[in-house]
């Protein structure tokens, strides 16, 4: 997995690329978001559109991002997954805890 980091209408914006399975870029993400939240940025995106492939590990990352953000006051959105990224977050039932979005606009929006 690999990301780019940027900012868009006071919220941050996380574009997950390739596949996400965890290993060390689970703490490499972790890290990240401490920083923001060092920052006081804590309305965070996390844009899946070019994300391939998702396994448990990779549901643990977003589970473990959104807990971060939610105990230093912020929160984390999801936006643009794919029918396959859907899928597992309906059978794992996430969609009940992550607010998701189709659009990165949508998602920036529900900040507002």
């Amino acid at each position: 997995m690999n990301y780019g980091i940027n900012e868009k209408y006071n919220c941050i914006v996380i574009k997950l690329n390739g596949k996400v399975m965890g290993g060390p870029d689970a703490k490499t993400f972790r890290n990240d978001l401490a920083k923001l939240i060092e920052e006081e940025k804590k309305n965070v995106v996390v844009d899946l559109s070019n994300v391939k492939f998702m396994n448990s590990s990779g549901l643990g990352i977003l589970i473990g991002g959104l807990k971060k953000m939610n105990e230093a006051g912020g929160d984390l959105k999801i936006c643009g997954a794919t029918d396959r990224i859907k899928s597992l977050l309906m059978v794992s039932q996430l969609t009940k805890i992550f607010d998701t979005h189709e659009t990165l606009d949508e998602a920036l929006a529900a900040y507002k």
